[in-house]
């Protein structure tokens, strides 16, 4: 079991304590990852599980309702100590939905919130494109008006969920402006004609992903959510909030690295002494609880900040991610390095946690983003205050 004391960290209130509580052993009754034999179908399980329990509320919440950020946080860090998988898909529902959730109509939050929520509707946020990753102005998908209707032509790539989504949020230019002016949300279901998957993309820690293809297809002018123009509003508004909830899902990988390194250096004998009574050891495990401590700070200062009512908190959101998806890599490598040989065997949980790891720095904006989105804040506000 980590360490819980955290929870006693004047960010939370009674009911995030009693969210960990709940959620730690409603986890502690499910099987943990199996090597993902056919991660289409696990993921489905995942969704149907986590809706059945009542969590993707957290994920997606009511019609008219916001999303309670430390409530996320604390979500994701559980169920990635538990499951990458289980992380993934909730974490899915979430961003797949939060644009609806802070932009869009009653009619579409009535129409996709409640279910999602129930696990009836698959989510997916289709961003990233072959030439526009982290450089959103970059996209070059367009949605042409043509009386009552939008036409998107185009392709998006790395897309989470391509191919299970029952429907997927597509940014894309309808030339308001140039660069990231001019980009606009929709709302495509997967069964809309001209919607194609040309792609299914193979990662180290298998998860579904792909590429999606546009051709001539029609949506209707309602399927456009918030304002035309507003595209990269909605997208940054919609990573400020789960910025900091992937920090926190670094953050249950780290925990369960430190857990199992503490599990093998005090039963495994090296030199007729348990590892963890050898100083070089020590100073590892040292290390490995700093990263999660400091990391934990960080995600949840963002996470209070959102939701005691700041407007924006990229700021805080980016440091987040930035600290806790690198430190997290550090304590992975030290739980692998001190496994010895069996730290790299398929399938012991600290190679699982290895290869689960490595992604996170680089989806939602990469540790390189993340560092000029954090100066370019200190820089702003540098010169507000010495004009």
């Amino acid at each position: 079991m980590p360490d819980r004391t955290f929870l006693d960290w004047p960010f939370f209130e009674e009911a995030h304590r009693g969210l960990a509580k709940r959620l730690e052993a409603w986890c502690g009754s499910l099987p943990t990852d199996h090597g993902h034999h056919d991660v289409d179908a696990e993921c489905r399980q995942w969704v149907k599980a986590l809706a059945a329990g009542g969590w993707l509320n957290f994920a997606a919440p009511e019609p008219g309702g916001s999303i309670d950020a430390r409530s996320l946080c604390l979500m994701r860090e559980t169920l990635a100590r538990h499951s990458g998988l289980a992380d993934f898909t909730f974490a899915m529902q979430g961003l797949g939905s939060g644009p609806i959730a802070l932009f869009g109509s009653a009619e579409q939050q009535s129409s996709y919130l409640p279910a999602v929520q129930a696990g009836s509707k698959i989510a997916a946020f289709a961003l990233s494109e072959a030439v526009a990753g982290s450089d959103v102005s970059a996209i070059t998908t367009s949605a042409e008006r043509k009386g009552n209707e939008y036409v998107l032509n185009g392709a998006k790539t790395w897309i989470s969920n391509a191919g299970i989504a029952d429907y997927y949020i597509v940014f894309a230019r309808t030339g308001e402006g140039p660069g990231a002016k001019g980009l606009s949300a929709f709302i495509v279901d997967a069964t809309n004609p001209g919607l194609t998957v040309t792609e299914r993309i193979e990662v180290i820690a298998p998860h579904p992903l792909g590429t999606l293809e546009f051709v001539n297809c029609k949506i209707p002018e309602t399927a456009l959510i918030g304002q035309p123009g507003q595209g990269f509003k909605i997208a940054m508004a919609t990573l400020d909030l789960f910025r900091p909830s992937v920090g926190a899902a670094a953050l249950g990988f780290a925990r369960r690295a430190l857990d199992e390194t503490l599990q093998r250096t005090t039963t495994r004998k090296l030199f007729g002494e348990p590892m963890a009574a050898m100083q070089i050891t020590q100073a590892k495990l040292a290390d490995m609880a700093l990263n999660i401590d400091a990391s934990a700070l960080l995600i949840y200062r963002a996470a209070w900040a959102k939701d005691k009512g700041a407007e924006r908190i990229t700021r805080e959101a980016s440091m987040a991610k930035l600290y806790a998806t690198e430190s997290a890599q550090e304590v992975i490598d030290m739980a692998v390095q001190l496994h010895g040989g069996l730290g790299v065997k398929s399938g012991v949980p600290v190679e699982q946690l290895y290869r689960e790891i490595r992604a996170l720095r680089i989806y939602e904006g990469a540790s390189e983003v993340q560092q000029q989105i954090i100066a370019r804040q200190v820089l702003a506000a540098f010169q507000e205050s010495n004009p």
